[in-house]
C-alpha cells in the first residue's frame, strides 16, 4: 500500500461509516423522536469505528501487544503512573488559569461531601470510559496501522489529526419529527465535515492536535504502554470535568484567549504548555539517555 493512501485509507472508513450511520441513525430517529438525529449519526459512527477495532487488527496481522496492551499487572501500574502524569500536566494548566483570572469560582455552587464525592467519581468513571475507547482506537490501532506504512513521526502527526478532528466532526442543527427525511440526513451530514472549516474551532483544534501529538509521543516510547495514554488521557478528562463544575470562564479577562468554547480548558494555553512538555522530555531523553549495552 502506497504511503499516501494509507494516510487517506482512515478518511475513507470514517466516510463510509458516517454514510452508513445516516441510514442507520434516520430509522433510529423516526423510532426515537425525541432524540435528535445528529446525536445519532455521531454516536452510531462512533461504534461502527470501535466494532472495527478487531477486524482491522486481524486485517493489519497487529497482535494485542503491537497495539500497546501489557500483561494485566503492568497495565495497571502503568494505568496509575498515566493518570500521575495527567494530573501532573494539566493541574499546572488550571492553576495558571485561575490565578489569572480566566477561572472564577462559580458563587451559585455550593457542594456537600457527599455530594462532592459522587460528582468526582462520576467524573473519574466516565473519564475512564472515554480514555479506555479512544486510546486503542487512535494510539493503538490507527497509529500502528499507519506507522507499519509510513515514517513514525508522520505516524503520530497523522493520527493526531484525525483524533483533533473527529471531536469537530458534529452538526448541532435539530431537525423536526417532519423533517426527518434521508436527504435531510445527508446534509447533516455534510454540515458535520465543513464544520472542520470553521476558523472558530481553530484554537481548540490545534490544541486538541497537540494533545493527541503527546499522547502519540508517549505511546512510540514502549511497545506496550497504551495503558499510559489511557491513565494520561482519563487524568485530563477527569480534571476538565471538574474544573467545569467549580468554575466559570471570565470572558471579560484579558487572557481569556488562552481557552476556547469548546471546554473552558482547551486552548492556546494547553497547546503551548504541551508543546513546551515535549521539547523538555525531547531535550531530557537525548541528554540523559542511558547507553545501550553492546
Amino acid at each position: 500500500m502506497k504511503p499516501l493512501l494509507a494516510a487517506l485509507l482512515p478518511l475513507a472508513i470514517l466516510g463510509l461509516f458516517s454514510v452508513v450511520a445516516c441510514f442507520v441513525g434516520l430509522g433510529l430517529a423516526l423510532v426515537f423522536p425525541s432524540i435528535p438525529l445528529n446525536q445519532f449519526i455521531s454516536k452510531v459512527t462512533l461504534i461502527f469505528l470501535l466494532l472495527s477495532l478487531w477486524p482491522a487488527m486481524r486485517w493489519l496481522n497487529l497482535s494485542w501487544n503491537a497495539v500497546g496492551f501489557a500483561r494485566p499487572r503492568v497495565f495497571f501500574w502503568q494505568l496509575l503512573k498515566g493518570f500521575a502524569l495527567g494530573l501532573a500536566t494539566l493541574l499546572p494548566v488550571i492553576a495558571i488559569l485561575y490565578g489569572a483570572g480566566v477561572h472564577v469560582l462559580d458563587p451559585m455552587r455550593v457542594w456537600t461531601l457527599e455530594q462532592w464525592a459522587v460528582k468526582t467519581s462520576l467524573a473519574l468513571l466516565l473519564a475512564l470510559i472515554i480514555s479506555v475507547l479512544e486510546e486503542p482506537l487512535f494510539r493503538g490501532v490507527l497509529l500502528a496501522g499507519l506507522a507499519k506504512k509510513l515514517r513514525l513521526g508522520v505516524a503520530v502527526f497523522l493520527s493526531a489529526v484525525y483524533y483533533a478532528a473527529l471531536h469537530f466532526l458534529t452538526n448541532k442543527t435539530k431537525l423536526t419529527e417532519q423533517e426527518l427525511t434521508l436527504p435531510a440526513a445527508f446534509e447533516l451530514l455534510v454540515g458535520a465535515y465543513a464544520n472542520l472549516f470553521r476558523p472558530e474551532i481553530l484554537s481548540a483544534l490545534l490544541a486538541l492536535l497537540m494533545v493527541g501529538i503527546f499522547l502519540g509521543w508517549l505511546r512510540i516510547h514502549s511497545k506496550t504502554n497504551i495503558a499510559w495514554c489511557i491513565g494520561c488521557h482519563a487524568a485530563w478528562v477527569w480534571q476538565i470535568k471538574i474544573s467545569k463544575d467549580i468554575f466559570n470562564v471570565n470572558t471579560q479577562s484579558p487572557y481569556s484567549y488562552w481557552v476556547s468554547s469548546y471546554d473552558g480548558v482547551v486552548g492556546p494555553l494547553v497547546t503551548l504548555w504541551l508543546a513546551l512538555g515535549l521539547i523538555a522530555f525531547w531535550w531530557f531523553s537525548k541528554n540523559f539517555r542511558q547507553p545501550s549495552r553492546s
